[in-house]
């Protein structure tokens, strides 16, 4: 029995059909019929059901198919790690980040990597913040770079730096020239924000700020992406409410106003990590930080 064989039955098992998935694994319809035929003599379990139309799991086919694929799956996250340590040895390392970083933090950490490690390879992610740990989990990256504190047995979380969050508003607007007095003035404005019904501490933290000012935003555009809010406010579409770091990105027409609150930055990666790679680059992280706050 191998791993080709094993995957020859997933791939069968979801499609049911041989043609199909001979297709969609590269092989004749007669080398993947002997491929089964082989893997079910030798572990003694008929998989299919078969006739002239129909090819079905059996009892034990669905067992198996349940089984086999949490076993693959692992195996791939195994086999991809295994060639990250490889490539280690050359220097590579996924890092995946909030886009709020990359306008300030983020070119000081890169150019600190190109200047005191230049043959490291790196590959950037920039997922929503729900994602980080299970990239991390799935050896999809190495360093989380999140607003969150994972709290995961298998991960580290270290606290780099805490940053005000801001009002962010056009230049048209009444508060570009004036002081804000209480939030709850802004009760009928156009808000261009995070959804506030997501688990990120960044929803929490704006939820409890419009809960201690007794409104509920009108929220007219919802986004993820914070380079597209900022884009959006400097149209005069609306206002929101931002980390500071994104005043970096120095777009033109609009104002950053402080607010009391603040948010965090934390550094996160996998517990036990073989990739030394890794621990250069946090290293280096940790610098940044210092210097950053």
């Amino acid at each position: 029995m191998t791993i080709q064989q094993i995957k020859y039955f997933l791939t069968l098992a979801n499609e049911l059909h041989f043609w199909k998935t001979a297709e969609k694994v590269y092989i004749s319809q007669s080398t993947l019929s002997r491929q089964i035929q082989s893997l079910e003599d030798e572990i003694g379990v008929q998989l299919f059901k078969r006739d002239k139309r129909n090819v079905n799991l059996t009892d034990a086919g669905k067992f198996l198919q349940e089984q086999w694929t949490a076993i693959i799956h692992n195996l791939d996250h195994i086999h991809k790690q295994a060639k990250r340590i490889d490539q280690g040895t050359y220097g590579f390392v996924s890092i995946s980040y909030p886009g709020s970083i990359a306008f300030s933090f983020l070119p000081k950490f890169l150019e600190t990597l190109n200047t005191n490690l230049p043959d490291l390879k790196l590959e950037l992610t920039e997922p929503t913040d729900e994602n980080h740990e299970k990239l991390l989990l799935d050896y999809e990256t190495d360093i989380a770079f999140n607003r969150d504190e994972i709290k995961n047995a298998h991960i580290n979380s270290l606290k780099l730096y805490s940053e005000p969050i801001c009002l962010v508003v056009h230049k048209n607007h009444w508060l570009y020239n004036n002081p804000l007095k209480d939030l709850s003035d802004l009760k009928n404005e156009k808000f261009i924000m995070s959804g506030l019904h997501r688990t990120t501490l960044f929803a929490s933290l704006l939820r409890s700020l419009f809960d201690k000012h007794a409104f509920e935003p009108k929220t007219i555009i919802e986004s993820d992406f914070g380079g597209m809010i900022l884009n959006l406010v400097s149209k005069g579409l609306g206002i929101s409410i931002l980390p500071y770091s994104f005043k970096y990105a120095n777009t033109q027409d609009v104002k950053f106003i402080q607010l009391e609150e603040t948010i965090d930055l934390y550094v996160n990666w996998r517990k036990n990590e073989p990739n030394k790679t890794i621990e250069k680059v946090l290293e280096y992280t940790k610098l940044i930080a210092n210097n950053n706050s």
